[in-house]
């Protein structure tokens, strides 16, 4: 018998776990401020282990939705999902602490890796570690894609649905290059009216007497 369970075991506890929420505005500059500090070559996955894994202010299907909120929203996705958070506890006092959180220290230390890696951005080793993180930061990504899919089977669109959504954006985007706005409109208008219609089927249909 598998004992740990795979990520969609994982996902199912998560699920099941009730679910806590930042303590206070101090909390919520602190948490942002430490998730950012780990955000070295993939966010993504730092902020889904962080306040779904960790935290649980949210459950993975939350997280689906509002990170796919941010990312079609104008501006970096992370800085929006964080002004989302922020505000959806504290309102718009807790957005900026948020905020703060997410871009105060990162700034700081950018700023002084930056005025270091200029003296040394030409040699050799440099370049190589540049393009490590790369190949990092892919990994990341594409491991938190894979944790994220037992989340769908709560989407009302299905997982089916879902899958073949996933398939044509990345057709659209890294095949045949479409611009993304096209792929939002397009591809998007279509899983909104899809989602639209088994949600009024749901609401309409009638539940079975206990």
């Amino acid at each position: 018998m598998n004992r740990h369970g795979g990520p969609h075991h994982n996902a199912s506890m998560t699920e099941e776990l009730p679910l806590n929420r930042p303590q206070s505005k101090t909390d919520l500059f602190l948490s942002f401020t430490f998730l950012a500090l780990q955000g070295f070559g993939g966010v993504l996955a730092v902020v889904q282990r962080e306040l779904v894994e960790r935290k649980r202010w949210m459950t993975p299907a939350q997280f689906v939705e509002d990170w796919a909120v941010a990312q079609i929203l104008p501006g970096p996705n992370v800085i929006n999902f964080c002004l989302m958070i922020g505000g959806r506890y504290f309102g718009l006092a807790g957005a900026l602490a948020a905020l703060a959180g997410m871009l105060a220290a990162p700034t700081a230390v950018l700023l002084v890796l930056a005025l270091a890696f200029g003296s040394v951005a030409d040699l050799a080793w440099a370049q190589g570690a540049l393009r490590g993180m790369g190949a990092v930061a892919a990994g990341l990504i594409a491991a938190t894609g894979v944790k994220l899919i037992p989340a769908l089977k709560s989407n009302p669109i299905g997982i089916g649905v879902s899958a073949a959504i996933m398939l044509g954006t990345f057709i659209g985007v890294s095949l045949l290059r479409w611009p993304l706005i096209w792929v939002l409109l397009g591809i998007g208008s279509l899983a909104c009216g899809w989602a639209y219609l088994q949600l009024t089927r749901q609401a309409n249909t009638p539940k079975a007497a206990p």
